[in-house]
Order: structure tokens, then sequence, then C-alpha cells
């Protein structure tokens, strides 16, 4: 998570005695390593389609491929966050680049997963609708603060993202049983975050809006006073 949006919880801290040292913390450029695995995030999107849909989308082998390429994407996810928050590589690219990473691989393993007949489209959709709200409701909110991640988001996304794994992998028996119920629990845990987002960010708003407020009264009284 180059750019550590609010969704990571972190607005980036410099480690003490870190490898890197202050100098290469304070000019941290595009082609930094947290900058780099977004980028690989982004080019294994297209590859984890391509390797999905292989003869029909079906084939077990190729699904493992695929299954690879996400499981590869979901780590840098961990990682780049990781390099971000410990060495203050935060650069504007991260910013637009990582969020836009994390949803486009969940969402090509949803959809590619729903116009397949293995998952329902209305999970799909939820799942979704949810992230692309919680985005737009980060920039609504943005100017009054930003939204930390909770614990229950990051649970979330670890369920969402083993759930969306177990559907990729050609499972039976069992194992098939078990990633229904991974995917119900992703499932609850997207709808339940997902509320919990709308009220801190409803919270947050009316906050900044009383601060703006409280700001221009005492503006005014401060103007009041020198015009006597």
């Amino acid at each position: 998570m180059t750019g550590v949006p609010a969704s990571a919880g972190g607005t980036g801290r410099p480690a003490p005695g870190g490898k890197l040292g202050a100098a290469a913390v304070n000019q941290a450029s595009l082609w930094n390593i947290a900058n780099i695995l977004t980028m690989v995030r982004l080019v294994l999107v297209p590859g984890f389609v391509m390797l999905m849909l292989q003869d029909g989308g079906y084939d077990p082998a190729w699904r493992a491929w695929a299954w690879a390429a996400f499981a590869v994407a979901m780590i840098t996810d961990i990682f780049d966050g990781h390099l971000a928050r410990t060495y203050n590589l935060v650069t504007d690219f991260g910013k637009i680049a990582d969020p836009i990473a994390d949803k486009a691989i969940m969402a090509a393993g949803l959809i590619c997963l729903s116009a397949l007949g293995d998952l329902p489209w209305w999970v799909t959709g939820v799942i979704l609708f949810r992230e692309l709200g919680i985005t737009l409701m980060r920039f609504w909110v943005i100017r009054h603060g930003i939204i930390p991640a909770s614990r229950g988001g990051k649970v979330k996304t670890l369920a969402q993202g083993t759930a969306v794994g177990m559907y990729v992998l050609a499972l039976t028996g069992p194992l098939a049983t078990l990633r229904f119920w991974v995917m119900a629990l992703a499932v609850v845990l997207t709808v339940l975050t997902g509320l919990d987002y709308v009220r801190q960010a409803i919270v947050l708003r009316r906050r900044g809006l009383a601060a703006e407020r409280a700001a221009a009264e005492d503006a005014a009284a401060e103007e009041a006073r020198d015009a006597r």
C-alpha cells in the first residue's frame, strides 16, 4: 500500500534507525520498492484474468496458476503497505495507484467467478458496491479528516482474499463446502464494516462542519472586536 491511504490506517512514519536511513526516506521517489510492488500488482490483474479464463475457465491447472497470481497480488498488498509505513515511502502515485490496485485484483477475481457461474452475481455486487461506496465516502469527508482502518476492516479484507482464492481453485468435497462459509463470512463482514464506515464518515463530517462553524464565529467575533 504504497500511498498508505486511509484504508491502510496510517500516514507513514520513519523507522528509527531504519536501514534506508533518513536521507533515503526523505528522498522517496516514484521508483521505490513499495511503488514497484504496487505496479507488479497492477500488472498481475490482466495476467490473472487471462489465466482464469483459459480453456473456458474450468481447467484445474490454469485455475491453479490463476490462484498463484492472485496470491502473489494479495501478498504484495501486505508488503508494500509494511514498507511504506516503515520507511515513509509515500508518493502521489502511490496514493492513487495503491487503492486502484487493491480494488482491481479483488474485482477481477469476483467478476471472473461470477461470469463463470461459480459465484452468485449478488455476492459480487454487494462486495464491489461496498468497496466503491467506501472509497467515494472517503473523498466526501477527506477535508475533515481520515477514517482509520478498523480491525474489522482488516479481517474483512483477509476473509475476502481467502474466500476468493478458495473459489479460484477447483476445490471439491469438504473444501468446496468450507469456501462457501468463508465467503459467507466475508459478505457479512463486508456489510457490517461498511455500515460502520458510514457511521464514522457521518460523525467525522458533522464534527468537521461544527469546527468550521466555530472557527467562522470566532473569526467574526475577532473582527467585531477589532472594529470597535
